[in-house]
């Protein structure tokens, strides 16, 4: 399969044995082998020829897990290789806590001004244009990552084209009374929909107790046509598991049911990227799984198969690869949402 991100045909982390810009092994990325230290909490360093400063290295971000922003920018550095194809080109917005977890927090859109002028900037919005950053090598990922930005959000489209979405996304929201693992079966029967519809899909976990399906698709189609085909595919779950489903938001629909966002698919909203942290009371990660791994959860009824930490993800990555790959280079054409259910 011929990679978009690099023009050629292989898988890069296959062929690459070490980091391009750090020289780290995966082996050593997979042992969490550490990058940097909480000592000195204030350094500069070079990653690709760039330089940068990096401060409050000892400042814990996750108090529940004794877990430092050293620990946060080693995070991002042992999964680079994973986490930039999903990065590369795509309008972020950071979600900052500057006091760790359990501090405030702000979501940041424009890219701040003292920014460094080899990170890259793309301008979108339709009335009000905003300056959006781009990550697009390690040294970047580590420039956002030391702004305490833990968590990584991305846009459904490239920077090239803001108005042509290279996926569909949907979101598994659990109402009360239901978990990880009811997102999980659910997941599960809107993977066996899509595939009646010739659709092939990923899941990831979301960090927390839901669950994220993505259909690749990098076809030219617009936002109206994807939100269409989602918004017309919750339907038709919520027609076939009306016990267990639900397509409209109101929260007094949702008590004991699974909500499919599908409202998510719009060109100016955000999902969290694959391989970021979450701001939860650990530091858990936004993780993709395969379609056994959810069968198994449901199986076993163990929803800690489906919570993923930092050395979790690292030894996954090392183990099983980028299981989201195929959402960064599959080719899906997308039906009309009016030929839905026909």
């Amino acid at each position: 399969m011929r990679d978009k991100e690099t023009g050629l045909d292989r898988n890069p982390v296959e062929d690459l044995p070490r980091s391009v810009l750090t020289g780290r092994t995966l082996e050593e990325i997979a042992e969490g082998a550490g990058y940097f230290s909480e000592d000195p909490p204030n350094i500069k360093v070079s990653i690709g020829g760039r330089t940068l400063t990096l401060t409050n290295l000892n400042k814990i971000m996750y108090p529940e897990a004794d877990f430092s922003k050293a620990g946060v920018l080693n995070y991002y550095i042992g999964v680079s290789l994973y986490i930039l194809p999903h990065l590369r080109g795509r309008l972020l917005t950071m979600k900052r806590y500057p006091d760790g977890v359990d501090g405030d927090f702000f979501y940041e859109k424009s890219c701040p001004g003292y920014k460094p002028d080899w990170l890259t900037v793309t301008e979108a919005g339709r009335t009000k244009k905003v300056a959006y950053c781009t990550v697009e090598d390690e040294a970047g990922l580590v420039w956002i990552a030391n702004l305490a930005s833990l968590e990584f959000h991305t846009s459904l489209s490239r920077s090239g084209n803001i108005s042509r979405p290279t996926m569909v996304v949907f979101d598994l929201d659990p109402g009360e009374g239901m978990d990880i693992l009811d997102c999980a079966r659910a997941g599960v029967d809107l993977r066996a929909l899509l595939a009646g519809l010739g659709l092939e899909c990923c899941a990831k976990t979301s960090g927390g107790k839901g669950l994220h399906v993505y259909i690749p698709l990098n076809t030219p189609v617009s936002f109206q046509e994807t939100k269409d085909f989602a918004h017309a595919v919750a339907l038709m779950m919520q027609e076939r598991y009306p016990d267990m489903i639900v397509a409209n938001m109101r929260k007094a629909l949702r008590k004991g049911k699974i909500l499919i966002d599908w409202s998510q698919n719009d060109e100016h909203k955000t999902t969290v990227c694959a391989y970021s942290l979450r701001a939860r009371t650990r530091p858990v990660v936004s993780t993709p799984v395969t379609w056994d791994e959810l069968d198994a959860a449901v199986e076993k009824k163990d929803k800690g198969l489906l919570f993923f930490e930092v050395e979790d993800v690292l030894e996954r990555v090392h183990e099983k690869g980028d299981l989201f790959r195929p959402v960064a280079v599959m080719e899906q054409e997308l039906p009309a949402a009016a030929h839905l259910g026909r």
